[in-house]
């Protein structure tokens, strides 16, 4: 079987089918009902593949590992599913969505109709050891929403994950178009010729992006019959849509958005709606225009007839009574502005004077209102309220707390706090605030019980009354200081201002400012406060969803409203219960305009309730599925802004080019809204996969399919120019500045839009009331501003977004924008360069740089600037008039071709000429494209890569720079990016933590991205460093020449600015090439994995390698283990024999590179001297002996290597050289005593045990500074016995430091040097345990004849005689328990070898037992070592005590990634180690305190493989399951950690929490190691 098809036995994701359980498209008397979308998405996947079918597209989601999405992608768009295609929702393998975790979502995943309250559901496996996916076959537009629900830790804790919201757009359809420029010559075509219609039956699918909306208001269009004059106009000016302002009935006001009836349309169109509708289908068929309208839901005209009928529509003082004091000041307001000539004052406004003696006026009138009495409480009523209450005798005891003595401000306080007061805050009635009388008749004769007087002590309660009083008369003194300044401000808005409406002399009709209410007239008896109802308006910085006619809004009564005088906003409720007419009445009204209109503009949508917003549109969609809704947002904030495209559904937000205060500003809006991809982007050419794709609904073919990742998304821009509620660009800018802004608009990758008067110049904003001329027709001829450019803009800009030119550059500089548009497949493109107006009256040319376009040529399209002879509003009863204009042609630009160092470039000068408002496009093409570049860069990649083995993958992969100028003799080192800094690893993996979120996010202002722009250095070095190492690796020529081949091409035919794309993608292909063979040449467990195990698994590749100055042979450079890096890479510190016998079974054994295993115990066999291995190897030249515990890991190893290698047992048979003497004796390598005999394996494991046994009592060899600067003399005494009584080996002393926790001190200022850190003499828990699971092995082995000793002779009691394994084995296990557990209740201290004063903490097992005299206490901290006991000898512990023991470390040792050195409640614990520590300060002084408290990585594995067997040992499967799912949550930082950072490995040790440690290596081989043992025997043992 070929290498490329081995992951074909990878763990797949686990996906999630979508059929259902019964059809819905026939009911249960076999009646058809029709098909929705729903349906026909099913049966699409259900159905047999065509010929030639295109692969499905994939849109993959990762959600984090709660279930919920990231906050970026909260929110989704995706594109219209014109075919078919999947949204996969995934969860990486051990989420805590594994636990019973159900995917719940509205949109229809068992077909039907889609109901926004009711959810399908999906069951997710309960398999943590792989992702999981849900694939939703999306076939339809809508707003969905979806969450993952899945057990907590609690019983019956049932957690909800954040929701998620996708908003699939709509499939828009129009008329086909011909192309706008001649193909030959890139002239723009006659109307007749280009952009036209090319004929009746063609049409093609209009992307969102391909929309040019034109808004037109109707009456000013005239009657229907010449609406079609208009089409023509529209059509020929290149839009796609028409957005109409409402048709229907206009109120009294005449603004189009005062509608009195919403089922007839206006008198002025003089049409029925059968016509209305068939005027719009001749727009769509005959001149390619959808048609858009404005939906109005929050409010009705003031004239509405149907009010009469239906007053609760409204909000009115009668059925929302907050309103009462609100009705009472704005009746006011009327009655005031009436009387202003009898009280003397002007009714004219001429002066801010003139608003002061109003103002100053209307101010004694608010006070003679006595608007206080809606606050507070009436002091009379409430004295004789509690008066009859005291009088009545009726009132109970106070049972609170003891009120007696306090002041009357206490006793209000306590008031206050009872909650018990009626009415406050309510405003709904004079004196509505009152207390409850027999409460306070209780309590305040609790308060006074020496007085009896019933006067006395209602008095006493008026006290507490007036204090409550107080600061609800601040609160009506400032609500109605703010009413007075908000109606001062609006007068002087509304009657001096320069752009305000300056409405007039004050009277009863025109009162001083609007009326805030509409007042219905029936009769004289009519009662005011049910037919006066609030009118709609808009408030500064309002909380959009906050309801401001609702209490405890305040809005009415302070005037924060900028009302609208002519609409009367509508009173839904939260559901059509709450108020069944209206919501009827509206949902007809929807209803009739969906089946009308493509498209929606949701009027005033920041003020539309969300239920209604959701349930109209939803109702909508009924009507028109493929319903396009856009809004205008006035939120403030883009997260707000999302809550309502999610919510409602909304296609794409209203962006207006004039909020572009100046030239950069305006060129952030286009790069903002409408850049889209830059220039080069890379997700396309590097993240899309493809696979192959089960059916959704577990029924059907299998598919081909292309997978891309999605990373959220922001609210679709529809992009204007000009809006029909804004200033002209003459008051705005300049009128000469509708040319560059119309064209920037046009050249972005997004909706656009424009107003009817905007191209035509109109000099003004034109009033939607007051005007009532008609539009001047003027097509592209004389009198039409800018159109003919336009018609060529709005052509290009549907062909640029149909033809995929979704790639763009801006460039801002002075006055100018640059907008280059590029399709990435054929490089074809289109450059805009526009001279901005942004101010009046200027001609010059300004500055900018000549343009020079690498590697590209360019052709000129047009150029035009535009000449204005007067800025005088046309003068025209009958029409509106554009300003008088000439578009001035530019033919000539001055386009040369150079060549320069980075090869050849075209170089554009804007003409001499080129005042602002003006423009140029020229078509661009990159020279010398090569089309099949993409593809060279993918091919041949399996004869490149195929067959490297793991350590020729390691220099194609990793490499520090330490290993690389070892192996290369200082010729190459890791890659310095200037701006950036050095790659991690030389190899590829060094480039991808960069390129990964390059790739992604196509940041192409990344440092590296600048980097290879400027030249080719990177280029050269990825290939050029493999080839300096031919000598030493032959089998890298192949994929040294692959890169080389590639970069020379990409060198001769890629400009500059697209060399970091095809950098990216030569590195990720090459990566995933060299990552795929790696992971196909471990382990099946490693391959069938899912991404934490592969990524786990290449730490084996990172750290194994060749370098020369450290070897597993003294005379020849062999692949070696690094303990970790960078720190312990190369000489004598690469190879440790603790860390390589701690890494072994994750690295090797796991991954199955048993070869690689059997090198290293072999090597360190052949080094046994003392009866112990080296812990520094030195290879094998120096070997250091000061490591107690390392033989007993390679003992354990050597066990682990027979028990999962093929035919493992046959390495205790395997004859090993041996380094030094019998005798011991130091000789160098190569003498002649050196190797001069040979040993088994299986003796050298004899010999360990042997020489343990009579004990090992030396000095090292070369002892002193030289051999090691820090150690006293004592500390080089190595000395190890066994005690006989327990069977424990005993070892070191205070000097020295001989298992993992080394750390010996180093400063002389605090006095630790030569002192260890944590010295551990004893029997340390972790080499009892080491020794216990040795012996037991051997005497199994023994027993049945395959090893060949049966025990070791010791002088026990005196003589020295045979011990057995067995008898060995079975003394440390009956010794165990009551040597080395804490009991958990003191009562159970007799039954064990305890000293109570020494206890720190109670239920763990000491960390060793023996410690020598004056260190006694050590015995008893509690360290994550025990684990590791119980890994490898479980045997030895009792369960219960075990499980405890591991529950506590889990809650005190635990971190995100490793386990505390240290209990934290030990006094020496201190978490953050810092080795450059020089303090005097002896606990971290040269960071001592390395093993007492910070958390190292690799005893989690141990922990891990601990718990996951004692938790096991009983219980159900559901527990166990459990236990797994907790097990896997610890796993989720190392997981995040291992993904995310740029070693790619498990850090050595973090400081407190999780904490970066400067001083830790980043990857460290054991970390990583221990997990992938833990991983190895959940798939073994576990596999579900």
């Amino acid at each position: 079987m070929p290498k490329s098809r081995k992951l074909s036995s990878e763990k797949l994701p686990v996906a999630i089918s979508t059929s259902r359980s019964k059809s819905t498209s026939s009911s249960q008397s076999g009646s058809i009902t029709p098909k929705t979308p729903a349906d026909e998405g099913i049966d699409f996947f259900q159905s047999k593949k065509t010929p030639r079918e295109a692969p499905i597209r994939v849109f993959e989601l990762e959600l984090d590992v709660d279930g919920g999405p990231h906050k970026n992608c909260a929110y989704i768009r995706l594109p219209p599913a014109y075919i078919p295609y999947i949204l996969r929702v995934s969860i990486e393998a051990g989420a805590p969505a594994a636990r019973h975790g159900t995917f719940k979502t509205n949109f229809p995943l068992d077909g039907g109709a889609f109901r926004r309250d009711h959810f399908t559901q999906r069951k997710l496996p309960d398999d943590y050891s792989k992702p999981i996916q849900i694939d939703l076959p999306i076939s339809h537009a809508g707003a969905f929403v979806y969450w993952v629900e899945y057990d907590g830790e609690e019983t019956g804790q049932r957690i909800k994950g954040r929701e998620g919201y996708f908003n699939v757009d709509p499939i828009l359809r129009i008329k086909a178009r011909s192309p706008i420029l001649d193909i030959q010559t890139s002239a723009p075509l006659h109307p007749a010729q280009g952009g036209a219609i090319v004929s009746k039956d063609e049409y093609v699918n209009l992307p969102l992006d391909g929309l040019a909306i034109l808004t037109i208001v109707s009456k000013w269009m005239g009657p229907i019959g010449e609406w079609e004059k208009h089409f023509e106009e529209a059509s020929q000016r290149g839009y796609t849509m028409l957005h109409w302002t409402p048709l229907q009935e206009r109120g009294e006001s005449g603004s189009p958005y005062s509608i009195r009836d919403q089922f007839q349309y206006d008198p002025i169109i003089d049409a029925s709606a059968y016509k209305v509708e068939e005027a719009l289908e001749i727009a769509k068929e005959k001149y390619g225009l959808l048609s858009l309208t404005d939906v109005v839901l929050n409010h009705t005209a003031n004239d509405s007839s149907w009010l009469l009928d239906h007053p609760e529509a409204g909000y009115s003082p009668a059925n929302s009574p907050h309103l009462t004091p609100a009705f009472e000041l704005d009746s006011a307001i009327i009655n005031f502005s009436e009387s202003l000539t009898s009280l003397g004052l002007p009714t004219a406004i001429n002066t801010l004077e003139d608003v002061d003696k109003i103002i100053n006026a209307f101010e004694i009138v608010v006070k003679d209102l006595e608007l206080w009495q809606f606050y507070v409480f009436d002091r009379a009523q409430e004295r004789e309220s509690v008066k009859a209450a005291l009088a009545s005798r009726k009132s109970g005891l106070w049972t609170h707390s003891d009120v007696k003595g306090k002041t009357f401000e206490e006793l209000a306080e306590i008031v206050e706090a009872q909650g018990n007061i009626k009415g406050i805050g309510e405003l709904a009635s004079r004196f509505g605030v009152s207390a409850d009388p027999s409460l306070a008749a209780t309590l305040i004769k609790a308060a006074f019980t020496d007085v009896t007087d019933i006067d006395v002590l209602a008095d006493a309660w008026v006290q507490i009354i007036d204090i409550l009083n107080v600061p609800l008369y601040e609160e009506w003194e400032e609500d109605i200081k703010i009413a007075v300044e908000n109606v001062r401000n609006r007068v002087k808005y509304a009657r001096l201002d320069e752009h305000g409406p300056k409405l007039g002399d004050i009277s009863k009709i025109n009162p001083l400012v609007e009326p805030y209410f509409t007042r219905l007239s029936l009769s004289p008896t009519t009662d005011p406060l049910l037919y006066s109802l609030a009118n709609n308006g808009w408030i500064w910085d309002a909380d959009p969803l906050q309801n401001f006619a609702l209490s405890p809004s305040k809005a009415y009564l302070r005037r924060e409203v900028i009302v609208w005088g002519d609409c009367v906003k509508l009173r839904y409720g939260p559901s059509p219960t709450a108020n069944p007419w209206l919501w009827s009445h509206m949902t007809k009204y929807v209803t009739q305009l969906a089946q009308t209109f493509d498209g929606f503009r949701i009027d005033n949508c920041h003020s539309t309730p969300l239920e209604v917003g959701t349930f109209m549109l939803d109702v909508a969609r009924v009507a028109r599925p493929d319903l396009y809704v856009c809004a205008e947002l006035f939120t403030g904030n883009e997260e707000m802004d999302l809550v309502f495209v999610r919510e409602l559904g909304i296609n794409s937000l209203v962006r207006e080019s004039g909020n572009g205060f100046d030239v950069k500003e305006m060129s952030r809006l286009i790069y903002r809204h409408g850049i889209g991809k830059p220039i080069g982007s890379m997700d396309n050419a590097c993240l899309i996969r493809e696979e192959e794709l089960i059916s959704p609904t577990g029924k059907g073919p299998i598919r081909n399919c292309v997978i891309s990742h999605l990373n959220g998304s922001l609210p679709h821009a529809l992009f204007y120019d000009l809006t029909h509620d804004n200033q002209s660009p003459l008051d705005k800018r300049s009128a000469e500045d509708a040319l560059p802004t119309g064209a920037l608009v046009a050249f972005s990758y997004s909706a656009i839009g424009s107003v009817k008067g905007f191209d035509d110049l109109y000099p003004k904003l034109l009033d939607l009331v007051t005007e009532n001329r008609k539009y001047d027709l003027t097509g592209l001829g004389p009198g039409s501003g800018i159109a003919s450019v336009k018609r060529v803009l709005n052509g290009l800009h549907l062909e640029m977004i149909l033809g995929g030119f979704e790639e763009g550059h801006i460039h801002q500089e002075n006055n100018y924008i640059l907008v280059h548009r590029v399709q990435p497949t054929t490089q074809k493109g289109y450059l805009l360069i526009a001279h901005t107006a942004f101010s009046k009256g200027s001609k010059a040319r300004g500055f900018v740089d000549p343009i020079k376009l690498r590697g590209t040529r360019a052709k000129l399209v047009l150029g035009a600037s535009i000449e204005i002879p007067s800025y005088e509003t046309p003068q025209d009863p009958q029409l509106l008039r554009g300003l008088p204009a000439e578009l001035v042609e530019i033919s000539t630009v001055i386009i040369s071709l150079g060549f320069d160092q980075e090869g050849p470039y075209t170089e554009i000068i804007v003409p001499d000429v080129f005042p602002p408002g003006s423009i140029i496009i020229l078509q661009t093409q990159r020279q010398e494209h090569d089309v099949s570049l993409d593809a060279f860069c993918s091919s041949g990649i399996q004869e490149a890569f195929g067959s490297l083995d793991i350590v020729d993958l390691n220099v194609v992969l990793y490499r520090v720079d330490r290993e690389e100028r070892d192996a290369t003799g200082g010729q190459f080192g890791v890659y310095d990016v200037p701006g950036l800094g050095k790659n991690v690893y030389c190899g590829l993996e060094g480039w991808m933590h960069s390129l990964r979120h390059i790739m992604r996010f196509n940041d192409l202002g990344h440092p590296l991205c600048a980097h290879l722009r400027a030249g080719n250095w990177a280029f050269d070095y990825v290939h050029e460093r493999l080839t300096h190492q031919l000598e030493l690796f032959p089998r890298l020529s192949k994929p040294a020449q692959w890169l080389k081949e590639r970069s020379e091409r990409i060198k001769a035919h890629v400009p500059n600015f697209m060399r970091p794309k095809y950098f990216a993608l030569l590195i990720f292909v090459a990566y995933k090439a060299a990552r795929r063979f790696a992971i196909e040449q471990f382990s099946s467990f490693v391959v069938s994995g899912h991404a934490f195990t592969h990524n786990l698994a290449m730490c084996a590749v990172q750290m194994y390698g060749v370098v020369k100055s450290a070897s597993l042979d003294p005379g020849l450079a062999t692949p070696s283990l690094a303990a970790g890096l960078p720190h312990f890479t190369t000489g004598w510190a690469r190879c440790w024999g603790r860390d390589v016998f701690i890494s072994l079974r994750g690295l090797f054994l796991t991954t199955g590179n048993f070869e690689g295993a059997k090198k290293h115990i072999l090597a360190f066999a052949s080094t046994l001297k003392h009866g112990l291995i080296p812990n520094l190897l030195d290879s094998i030249r120096n070997p250091r002996y000061n490591s107690r515990d390392s033989p007993w890991w390679m003992l354990q190893n050597i066990q682990d290597y027979v028990e999962s290698a093929p035919n493992g047992l046959s390495i205790l048979t395997e004859s090993v050289k041996r380094r030094f003497p019998k005798d011991d004796t130091w000789v160098p390598w190569d003498d002649f005593r050196a190797y001069s005999y040979s040993s088994t394996v299986a003796e050298i494991i004899q010999e360990v045990l042997q020489r343990h046994a009579e004990g090992i009592h030396f000095k090292e060899h070369n002892a002193g500074p030289q051999l090691d600067m820090q150690m006293t003399n004592q500390g080089f005494d190595i000395d190890i016995f066994v005690d006989w009584k327990t069977g424990f080996v005993y070892g070191g002393n205070q000097h020295n430091c001989g298992t993992w926790m080394d750390k010996m001190g180093e400063s002389e200022k605090a006095g630790t040097k030569g002192i260890p850190g944590t010295p551990r003499d004893g029997a340390p828990v972790e080499i009892t345990g080491l020794l216990k699971s040795t012996l037991r092995w051997l005497s199994e082995l023994s027993k049945v004849g395959k090893f060949p000793f049966s025990g070791v002779y010791a002088k026990v009691d005196g003589q020295k005689r045979l011990v057995t394994y067995k008898e060995w084995s079975d003394l440390i296990q009956a010794s165990f328990e009551k040597c080395y557990y804490v009991p958990l209740q003191p009562s159970d201290d007799g039954e064990y070898n305890v000293n109570t004063v020494f206890i720190n903490r109670r239920g763990i097992y000491k960390d060793v037992y023996g410690t020598g005299a004056g260190r006694e206490w050590s015995d008893y901290q509690f360290r994550p070592n025990f684990p590791i006991a119980m890994t490898v000898a479980p045997e030895l512990f009792d369960e219960n005590h075990a499980l405890g023991a591991l529950e506590l470390a889990d809650k005190y040792l635990r971190g995100p990634l490793g386990m505390k050195t240290l209990d934290p409640i030990d006094l020496q614990y201190r978490p953050v180690y810092d080795n450059s520590n020089d303090s005097t300060d002896s606990s971290v002084a040269k960071g001592l305190n390395y093993h007492n408290g910070p958390e190292w990585g690799w005893p989690l594995g141990y922990f891990l493989r601990a718990f996951l067997h004692f938790a096991t040992r009983t219980g159900s499967d559901e527990d166990i399951k459990k236990t797994l799912y907790r097990l896997h949550q610890i796993l989720l930082g190392p997981r995040h950690h291992i993904q995310n950072d740029p070693w790619a490995g498990i850090p050595e040790l973090t400081n407190e929490c999780g904490q970066f440690c400067g001083d830790s290596c980043p990857t460290q081989a054991w970390s990583a190691s221990t997990l992938l043992d833990f991983l190895e025997v959940v798939h073994r043992k576990h596999s579900m």
